[in-house]
């Protein structure tokens, strides 16, 4: 037989496309064409795979050898067809059966003495191959990332002999089995803060709604330790939510089975540009973001980071996903991530600190605040202070509750979110805002109260609602009193940013 056939996959975005990898053998002059819009590191797979036959024992043919992938329009990037290359060479010279390809999908990538090396993205590619029925053939080191997709059959592989011995019927390779029992994710506890009740108080009403935050406050008062133990005061991850989260990470080549169900949580330096997080790239890869999926992403020093960076922001914490377009691609990725962002009030960040050593001038303090856009704030749903802690409050013991009593509390109100709209609070469209979280009259009065008093946008009075629909859930209540709108309102204005 001179024509293999077998399968791959091919990331774009989220998705994996299933590749069909063809292998010809003709006679005529040796030579070793891949063909179907293969990128660099695809092309080198050429001496990656003529080395690891030859180092396996395998006869190398000296024919004209052509390699199609497809579908021909879509990249193909990344050493993971080396494994399907190889074999299809196998198969089409006579040296394996082919009987048995079309079982599996094959991806890995090869080393010059026949062994598999890791690849990235093996989650989303099993996931789609699991969905068409198929077994997935990829290197030991993956296995355990892509046995986390419920009933997929994986198989794993340390080199191009053992896959060989399997397809030939000689010596099975074993399904993996994965680990059933995982330990509970591990988060630094908010207990370990002191004072700051109001600030934990705001982030607890966030972490139920699933509401952006902003803080503001001097330098050394907690700001980036509340935001640090913040995720262990959101709701335990489902399913559905880690392997999405898991698969993000696994297209960056960054996800640890051991943080399976752990919350990401993503720490950007104020350098950091506005591709890396949105994500971008000829081949486009996920940026902060996206990697943050159904974590924290975590922006220190808010005012330090380029106003082109921050303002890349809008789109996905409206929208909950980022869309990257490029000449001939365009890849979508989801980014409903919660957003944590900490300032200091004023260039010297002293501005209201009880020492009274501040002295930057009202000029100095509007343009440090002004690098931070109008629209941007108008998306953060809660903008808080978070003041300095008195001496005699830093030399108590902490007392305070402990992140696992917060988060029973924040598990409750999600899930009494979930019962009614299927969603988180802060994820409300327009429509339902108006069905749902409608005040009572004292309330409405309040809020009337609020809209000319601090300006309020219609966008801001939408979230001002989704807040107090969230503090009302903490509550238990049913209906939006006066007291929930009147915190929800606070939580607008404090420091002076709403």
């Amino acid at each position: 037989m001179s024509l293999a056939v077998l399968y791959s996959r091919a990331l774009s975005g989220m998705d994996a496309a299933q590749v069909t990898v063809e292998v010809h053998l003709a006679n005529g002059l040796p030579s070793f064409t891949i063909v179907g819009l293969p990128e660099t590191e695809v092309k080198e797979s050429k001496d990656r795979v003529r080395a690891a036959l030859l180092t396996c024992q395998f006869e190398f043919p000296s024919r004209r050898i052509t390699v199609n992938l497809a579908p021909a329009d879509l990249p193909k990037e990344s050493g993971r067809f080396d494994l399907p290359i190889a074999l299809g060479i196998l198969a089409a010279s006579g040296q394996i059966p082919a009987a048995r390809l079309a079982e599996y999908e094959f991806a890995g990538e090869l080393a010059l003495t026949g062994e598999l090396r890791p690849i990235r993205g093996a989650l989303a590619m099993t996931y789609h191959a699991a969905h068409c029925g198929r077994s997935f053939i990829l290197p030991a080191a993956n296995a355990a990332e892509a046995a986390l997709v419920e009933d997929a059959a994986v198989y794993p592989a340390q080199s191009l002999l053992q896959v060989a011995a399997h397809l030939g019927g000689r010596d099975a390779l074993d399904r993996f089995v994965p680990d059933a029992h995982y330990a509970r994710p591990h988060y630094p506890d908010m207990r370990e803060v002191k004072g700051q009740a109001q600030a934990k108080r705001a982030l607890e009403v966030a972490a139920a709604g699933g509401h952006s935050v902003l803080m503001s406050g001097p330098p050394g008062t907690g700001k980036s330790m509340l935001a640090a133990r913040f995720p262990g005061i959101l709701p335990q991850m489902t399913q559905e939510e880690a392997l999405e989260s898991a698969a993000m990470q696994s297209l960056g080549g960054m996800f640890d089975v051991a943080n399976w169900k752990r919350r990401p949580y993503r720490t950007p330096h104020h350098t950091a540009s506005a591709v890396a997080l949105v994500g971008g790239g000829s081949n486009p890869r996920p940026g902060e973001i996206s990697v943050a999926l159904h974590g924290v992403l975590f922006l220190d020093e808010l005012p330090e980071f380029e106003r082109g960076v921050l303002e890349v922001l809008r789109e996905p914490l409206e929208s909950g996903r980022i869309t990257i377009s490029r000449a001939a691609r365009r890849a979508d990725f989801r980014a409903q991530f919660q957003l944590i962002a900490a300032m200091n009030p004023c260039p010297c960040g002293y501005l209201g600190h009880f020492s009274g050593k501040c002295r930057c001038t009202p000029d100095k303090v509007a343009r440090y605040r002004g690098k931070i856009s109008g629209p941007l704030l108008d998306r953060i749903d809660v903008q808080i202070e978070v003041p300095a802690v008195p001496q005699e409050e830093l030399l108590k013991q902490p007392d305070g509750e402990t992140s696992e009593t917060v988060q029973g509390r924040v598990e409750t109100a999600r899930q009494r979110q979930l019962a009614r709209q299927g969603k988180p609070n802060a994820s409300l469209a327009v429509s339902e805002i108006e069905a749902l979280c409608a005040p009572d009259t004292q309330g409405a009065a309040l809020l009337q109260q609020a809209i000319t008093r601090l300006n309020l946008s219609a966008r801001a009075y939408h979230r001002v609602l989704k807040v107090a629909r969230s503090i009302a859930d903490l509550s238990g209540s049913e209906k939006i009193a006066v007291s929930h709108i009147a915190e929800a309102v606070q939580y607008r204005r404090m420091g002076g940013l709403g």
